[in-house]
């Protein structure tokens, strides 16, 4: 009787034991070059400021603004390296929270950053 019991418990562990064994995926590591982690990361300061542009209530302020949105994404992805790095200690300064002081205030950075650049002539028109 007790031969019977076990080998009732035991086959259905089997196979349930097999079958999720064969269907478990393999994972295979491999080395990968810095150029495939960069594009993979999608922390990068860059990616946090087109974050902020995704954002619905920074699209709001922006056309409110008159600034188009799709004009000032294009903006930050030809801001270099440089340029990002020092917007993003400034935005990182700013107080957190979802005001609409400092989206603004990020947004002028920006748009500040791109003008002493060169890239635009937004405050000559004004």
């Amino acid at each position: 009787m007790r031969h019977s019991a076990s080998k009732v418990i035991i086959i259905p562990l089997l196979i349930t034991f097999f079958i999720v064994s064969a269907l478990t995926p393999v994972v295979q590591a491999k080395v990968i070059d810095t150029q495939t982690l960069m594009a993979t990361q999608s922390n990068s300061p860059k990616a946090q400021l087109q974050g902020f542009l995704s954002r619905e209530d920074v699209r709001e302020k922006l056309i409110e603004l008159g600034v188009n949105p799709v004009d000032a994404g294009n903006r930050i992805a030809a801001l270099t390296d440089q340029e990002i790095n020092q917007l993003q200690l400034n935005i990182n300064d700013l107080p957190a929270g979802s005001s609409a002081l400092a989206v603004v205030g990020a947004v002028f950075l920006v748009l500040l950053v791109l003008e002493l650049v060169g890239v635009t002539n937004v405050f000559n028109n004004l």
